[in-house]
């Protein structure tokens, strides 16, 4: 497989896991969201979306240049490519536990897990390819702030 499809094969994962990820909140989003207390810097509903869509693609072109190097570094690419599918994995749930069982102090707890693995993704990430390391910086950085909303989601309806 060429670098190309290799960014396009884990694109596409990326895309389709979100879109999972989504199935979960559409019925929550319209009925159970809505009746929460929100901190006054919740974003309003429609910016998640292309958000979400940018970091799955930016996220699915970071690991697809660390895959890209699997010939010359094929232990490092491996540990981090499981990094990778870790955070991938919690980063639907997260969708599931907040959304679906509508329970933000659990998806506050994994949201810290998840916080935890997508940090140490993009330190594989860099120590591989240094783009793909940078690319994780704005998930890195959109998650801390949807940790900070959860918790504040969390508080404000204790």
């Amino acid at each position: 497989m060429n670098r190309i499809t290799k960014i396009l094969t884990v694109v596409v994962t990326c895309l389709v896991i979100g879109y999972f990820s989504g199935m979960v909140t559409r019925s929550a989003i319209i009925t159970w969201y809505p009746t929460l207390v929100k901190p006054s810097f919740n974003p309003p509903n429609w910016i998640f979306a292309p958000v979400w869509s940018t970091l799955y693609i930016m996220m699915g072109i970071a690991a697809g240049l660390v895959w890209d190097r699997i010939e010359s570094n094929t232990e490092i690419v491996k540990k981090a490519l499981v990094f990778f599918a870790v955070q991938l994995a919690l980063n639907a749930l997260w969708s599931y536990l907040f959304f679906g069982l509508k329970n933000p102090m659990l998806a506050l707890l994994e949201i810290v897990i998840l916080w935890l693995m997508i940090y140490e993704t993009y330190v594989q990430f860099g120590k591989i390819n240094k783009i793909a390391g940078y690319l994780f910086i704005p998930y890195l950085l959109w998650v801390s702030f949807a940790m900070v909303l959860n918790a504040s989601i969390w508080w404000l309806n204790k």
